[in-house]
């Protein structure tokens, strides 16, 4: 995947994960620590929460792999080689 589909990948789950975290209350770092620390197991007994927890966490997953991969073909790279520079006519 090139560096500017990833960018655009990480903007569109970006902006689901925020409908979670206006819903929730927490950035989804946060979360995504706590839910693997097992300090939210005791919403695992309500239907809604689960479904939700379950969804935020793949997607922040996603982000997660989406930015490691950004952030190795980066490092790769001349940022000036990078740019998607078009100039106005």
């Amino acid at each position: 995947m090139e560096i500017h589909e990833l960018v655009i990948e990480m903007k569109l789950l970006e902006r689901r994960l925020t409908l979670y975290e206006e819903k929730y209350g927490v950035l989804s770092e946060d979360f995504y620590a706590a839910l693997m620390s097992g300090k939210l197991a005791r919403y695992d007994e309500f239907d809604e929460t689960r479904a939700d927890f379950s969804r935020w966490k793949g997607i922040y997953e996603t982000w997660s792999r989406r930015k490691q991969t950004y952030a190795s073909q980066l490092r790769q790279r001349e940022l000036s080689e990078t740019l998607r520079f078009q100039p106005a006519y």
